[in-house]
């Protein structure tokens, strides 16, 4: 019997709480064998730093000194989260694709694409590495398994394992924001406007479909929630 999985859609929230829910499930992950995805999105435009990632390029850049900053538990390069979906999956130890946790790369990146075609929209993973790790922005970087329509990247996606359980969480880029115009996101390349919403719920299904058996979109457990509070301050910049 597949596991079960809950299916998470929130309102657009401040970068810390964002990522202190993330932390939460995949505590939640480890502990209980909680299986869960989740779709979300940015009160704010906010950089988020990859986990062993220098924070002093943003002194120099000044595009970003104003800005919301956050550090993610995941590695990669820094992420400004502007016009985007995000989503998250927190997949326990006992769940066999941990085994591979790029499995879950695969798997996340295969719903998105499907999801991207019933909007009428071709994308496909880059399959080749690009020498850009020195870059700051992730969406600079080049990863074969990247979600690419043409030769720009509009999903890009990290992991953090904990104790056996994987964390993925994944930027899917709708629109260019004004703070990076030149990365053009899903809307700017094909000329159609995305039902942010729409797409949210399709991706957090399609993903706890693949994993186990979905639960209808819901809120957050209040365990989760309770934990996140306790956690949200170690994401203060």
């Amino acid at each position: 019997m597949p596991a079960f999985c809950y299916t998470i859609l929130n309102e657009p929230a401040a970068g810390d709480w964002n990522m202190a829910v993330d932390e939460a499930l995949l505590n939640e992950s480890v502990a209980n064998d909680l299986l869960a995805v989740r779709c979300y999105a940015w009160a704010q435009p906010t950089v988020s730093l990859g986990h062993f990632q220098a924070k002093e390029p943003l002194v120099i850049d000044a595009r970003f000194e104003e800005l919301h900053k956050v550090r993610r538990l995941s590695g990669g390069g820094a992420i400004l989260h502007h016009h985007e979906v995000t989503y998250s999956c927190c997949v326990p130890v006992s769940h066999s694709l941990t085994r591979n946790p790029g499995d879950i790369y695969d798997l996340a990146h295969e719903v998105v694409m499907g999801v991207l075609r019933e909007f009428g929209v071709a994308s496909s993973m880059r399959g080749e590495k690009l020498d850009q790790e020195s870059r700051f922005l992730c969406f600079s970087r080049g990863d074969p398994r990247d979600i690419v329509i043409g030769a720009h990247k509009i999903v890009g996606s990290a992991q953090r394992r904990r104790r056996g359980a994987v964390l993925q969480h994944g930027s899917i880029l709708i629109r260019r924001s004004e703070h990076a115009p030149e990365f053009p996101g899903i809307s700017d390349l094909t000329g159609m406007t995305i039902d942010e919403q729409r797409l949210a719920e399709m991706v957090a299904a399609g993903i706890a479909q693949k994993l186990g058996t979905p639960s209808p979109l819901t809120h957050l457990p209040p365990n989760v929630q309770q934990h996140a509070r306790q956690l949200v301050q170690n994401y203060q910049e």
